[in-house]
């Protein structure tokens, strides 16, 4: 491309400001009521939506990555879905800190409009519900289906639904983690050996009101028959996560325990914005219901406590010891796990 006969570029032009700044319309002014912090809450709600295309915008990148049916470990794309994932956890620390500057408006503030607003609300985000939807969020596991799509028009109804029918992140991870040879694959070890052996050492170090934890073990990594039904991660990608998180120290799982960290860190932050959205939604209307309906603060807070997405990742650290008691490697998968293989 030449590059040097393209027409110059112009700053507020380039980035649509006349659109940008023209896009407020605070429905007090429309009333003639003066409610001086409506333009603060519509700025914060589309700055919001903004971050949100972002967000989807890396998040479809790294599906894409994903999708294939084989990620090369000499190709840079685990190193660039990982550079997707930690931009994608940067913006929401932007989300959860910028309801800090939305608690500047103070309740009586929020009232002098807030009924003007119905019944629009937060539920009516489709963005927000499509990155749920995306990174792995079902259906089936939403609390509130009653506001779920209520207040949705067709429209939008048909948006979501589309971004449910894909396939989601949680579900390429599996597929992903199941590729993995190294925990299981016959070239290295017979499979019994491995888990047998980490079972004992991992049965040693726990406490008496901890051997609980071992009849857990043994569903997930040792008896496929009592695999418990539900989990979004199969038998063997739950063994491949839990062998790179137990060997992460070698070369070639660097980058796959960061991804699966970034990951929990994602869902760490989404609780983050979800519980600071509670307490600002308490703080400004204690227990009256939401603009759309729902219960307000309680709702929040029951979605809060449902919706992690990666939580059979998280759960996986139940299973950790300590590195000096992990079973000694096979030469031949520590030179494999190695850059000089």
């Amino acid at each position: 491309m030449d590059t040097n006969n393209r027409p110059p570029v112009y700053y507020s032009e380039y980035l649509q400001l006349d659109k940008i700044l023209e896009a407020q319309d605070p429905e007090s002014a429309k009333e003639g009521i003066r409610a001086d912090d409506e333009m603060l809450f519509i700025i914060i709600h589309q700055t919001y939506e903004l971050w949100f295309k972002q967000i989807l915008h890396e998040l479809n990148i790294v599906r894409e990555i994903f999708k294939q049916p084989n990620v090369s470990d000499n190709s840079s794309d685990i190193f660039n879905a990982n550079s997707r994932l930690k931009r994608i956890i940067k913006i929401l620390e932007i989300l959860v800190a910028q309801i800090s500057v939305l608690e500047t408006m103070t309740p009586l503030d929020f009232l002098d409009f807030r009924d003007l607003l119905r019944p629009a609300s937060g539920f009516q985000s489709i963005q927000f519900k499509i990155l749920e939807a995306l990174l792995g969020l079902e259906y089936a596991n939403r609390f509130g289906h009653e506001y779920y799509l209520s207040q949705l028009n067709e429209k939008d109804i048909k948006r979501v639904k589309d971004a449910e029918a894909e396939i989601s992140l949680m579900v390429l991870l599996n597929g992903w983690l199941e590729r993995m040879p190294f925990a299981n694959h016959e070239k290295y070890w017979n499979t019994q050996d491995f888990w047998h052996h980490y079972r004992a050492e991992y049965a040693a170090g726990l406490l008496p009101n901890e051997q609980a934890n071992l009849e857990v073990f043994d569903a997930l990594f040792i008896n496929p028959e009592n695999y418990p039904e539900g989990r979004r991660l199969s038998q063997l990608a739950t063994k491949n996560a839990l062998f790179i998180m137990l060997y992460r120290d070698l070369p070639l799982l660097h980058l796959p325990f960061e991804l699966l960290d970034k990951l929990l860190e994602i869902d760490e932050q989404m609780s983050l914005w979800r519980y600071r959205h509670i307490h600002m939604v308490q703080r400004a209307i204690g227990k009256r219901v939401g603009t759309g309906g729902s219960t307000g603060a309680a709702y929040l807070k029951s979605a809060a406590e449902s919706h992690m997405i990666f939580k059979e990742i998280a759960e996986l650290n139940s299973f950790l010891m300590p590195r000096k008691k992990l079973p000694e490697l096979p030469e031949t998968l520590s030179k494999d796990l190695s850059f000089d293989r």
